[in-house]
């Protein structure tokens, strides 16, 4: 009953393979429930713990203790350590299966599936159009905060080189030609014609970055585009350099960049951690450039 157990726990018939990085909600309520499948509401700001939330999913904080807490950058990625505790917290084991989602639709939910790929777990992906997409499906909805997790988990993070980079690196990206780095920031924010939402970062873009705003990705209905369209869209921001650079506001939705470019088959992705919050700071060290 439920399936045989696959070398690497999870059970054949009640979640089975992931169909990638994306999920549609009809394949995740089709398994909600099952062994094995952990849902997590990554929701940010205003959408944070607000409403309705699907049935059995814990809250994946960005806000609060998933982000760094000695860092100064807002949702900067914690160590292996506080990363591996916080997980076993909501229960997850190394052989589950997640599934990301956010109630702004495709925002923030990028963040927590690249953050759990940067820590070695790969089974995870994000639900595409979000609570917006589940709910107008009809699909069942919980009101209120979520039990803990019965039984800790057992997951340890396995922290993977490369995939979030540092001002340095990203100042060594900008340099090189064979790098490309998209900033998923609006338009305006990009050239400095609307102000920073948070205080005392100067407004612009770096200087050789291009301007990618992350809703270039996503349909009206506020699906991902399929990858064919994501290809195009990236290829007109990067033309034929395959190695990405992706930054944002404060590494959230520059990860919505990561998981179209992932969608669109790139495979050399780095996510700037600090992102604006960091480069935008007053500093002779990183130079900033207005306009288009």
């Amino acid at each position: 009953m439920g399936g045989d157990v696959r070398a690497d726990g999870a059970r054949d018939g009640a979640i089975g393979a992931l169909p990638g990085p994306l999920v549609p909600a009809d394949w995740l309520a089709a398994r909600l429930g099952a062994p094995g499948l952990l849902v997590l509401d990554a929701s940010v700001g205003a959408h944070r713990g607000s409403g309705s939330r699907i049935a059995g999913a814990r809250v994946f904080d960005i806000d609060g203790p998933l982000s760094d807490p000695a860092s100064p950058l807002p949702h900067t990625m914690p160590d292996a350590g506080r990363f591996t505790e916080e997980m076993r917290a909501l229960g997850l084991n190394d052989a589950d299966t997640v599934v990301v989602y956010d109630a702004a639709g495709i925002y923030s939910a990028a963040r927590a599936w690249w953050m759990l790929r940067a820590m070695g777990f790969d089974r995870a992906a994000v639900l595409d159009g979000g609570l917006p997409a589940w709910t107008a499906a009809a699909l069942p909805v919980e009101q209120g905060a979520p039990p803990p997790a019965a039984v800790r988990g057992d997951f340890t993070a396995a922290p993977r080189p490369g995939l979030l980079a540092g001002a340095d690196e990203v100042a060594a990206a900008l340099a090189d030609p064979a790098a490309a780095v998209l900033d998923a920031r609006t338009r305006g924010r990009y050239e400095g014609t609307e102000p920073e939402p948070r205080a005392g970062l100067r407004g612009g873009h770096m200087p050789g970055s291009v301007s990618l705003p992350f809703g270039r990705l996503q349909d009206a209905g506020g699906r991902m585009l399929p990858p064919d369209g994501l290809r195009a869209v990236f290829a007109g921001a990067a033309g034929d350099r395959e190695r990405l650079y992706l930054s944002c506001g404060s590494g959230v939705t520059a990860c919505v960049l990561a998981l179209g470019a992932d969608l669109a088959g790139y495979r050399d992705l780095t996510v700037y951690d600090g992102s604006w919050s960091e480069w935008g700071l007053p500093s002779p060290d990183r130079p900033v450039v207005t306009g288009p």
